[in-house]
């Protein structure tokens, strides 16, 4: 894990934790619905913290016989679970406690401005967490929009915690409404859907977040800037004539895959040609150091060249 992500994720964990401490004992003096779903929901993001930490320790295991490119993505498996964790701890058990509470409303009768100063000191320690993981993400971010760094990051835990943190933060704020509304008017009803809103903003994030972290799992490219730079450094490279095609693959969020097929002289001799591709090769790396795996195939371009039709997948035998 990059260091900025890996801070941030710690600073997650260390405010999550200490959060969740003081919703349980505010929920255990007022019975409040809005203050356990809080409390779950911290409790649920902390221990996505812990996940991600995990993700990112054994993702630098080397590789082996039967993982020969490594263990990189096994920080995309570990952000998809926090994904989950965060629909199911966190999300639905908001969902169904505002539901109950809004179908059997209690006024809060004890301790009743214990909920309002603890989501206040929540609301301070959260924003110091989100605070951090704005200037993590600021150090890689640049001039691209906060949008399109989410859903282009290649590096998950970043983009994690940003989404968890603004949905903390959210959170937060509809709880701390609906417990003064409780106070206010005597009516635990606004307790319940408090909750509720709550549950619904960690669904829409948690499958915000799953569907991202699918399409990691799957395999995306490299993004267009690092595209641009391995294909810019292809064409550079004396010898090659042209690039006939490439693609590219992240096996893990600092390790791309970089396979391509370019044109040499048709008249060059067998060592000319490994030359230009031993240099090809260190040129894309210079450029992008994330091209780890690079496999350069030379070839003769022919305007007329049509690619063979694939053979056909022998079918599976039938029992």
């Amino acid at each position: 894990m990059a260091g900025g992500g890996n801070k941030a994720v710690v600073a997650a964990l260390l405010a999550n934790t200490g959060i969740a401490v003081t919703k349980f004992a505010a929920w255990g003096l007022t019975q409040s619905a809005s203050m356990l779903a809080e409390a779950i929901h911290s409790l649920a993001d902390a221990g996505n913290q812990v996940l991600l930490l995990v993700g990112a320790k054994r993702a630098k295991r080397e590789a082996d016989e039967l993982h020969q490119f490594g263990f990189g993505r096994e920080r995309y498996v570990y952000s998809f679970i926090v994904a989950i964790v965060l629909f199911s701890v966190g999300g639905l058990f908001a969902l169904y406690e505002g539901y109950h509470k809004a179908h059997d409303p209690h006024p809060i009768e004890h301790w009743k401005w214990v909920p309002v100063a603890v989501l206040l000191a929540a609301i301070v320690m959260e924003s110091l967490s989100f605070r951090t993981a704005i200037i993590e993400a600021n150090k890689l971010r640049g001039t691209t929009s906060w949008v399109r760094f989410v859903r282009n990051a290649r590096a998950p835990e970043l983009p994690v915690i940003l989404l968890e943190d603004f949905a903390a933060l959210t959170g937060l704020v509809l709880a701390l409404i609906g417990v003064v509304l409780t106070l206010a008017t005597g009516n635990g009803i606004f307790d319940g859907l408090g909750s509720m809103a709550i549950g619904a903003l960690l669904v829409c994030v948690a499958i915000f977040l799953a569907i991202e972290m699918k399409s990691l799992l799957l395999g995306e490219s490299a993004t267009r800037e690092a595209q641009q730079k391995i294909v810019s450094a292809i064409e550079n490279t004396p010898g090659v004539n042209r690039l006939i095609h490439i693609r590219t693959l992240h096996l893990g969020p600092e390790e791309v895959l970089v396979a391509a097929k370019v044109a040499v002289e048709a008249g060059a001799d067998a060592a000319a040609i490994a030359a230009t591709i031993d240099a090809a090769e260190r040129a894309v790396r210079e450029a992008e150091p994330m091209s780890q795996h690079v496999y350069l195939e030379p070839d003769i371009y022919s305007d007329t060249y049509t690619p063979d039709e694939r053979p056909a997948v022998p079918e599976a035998p039938s029992h």
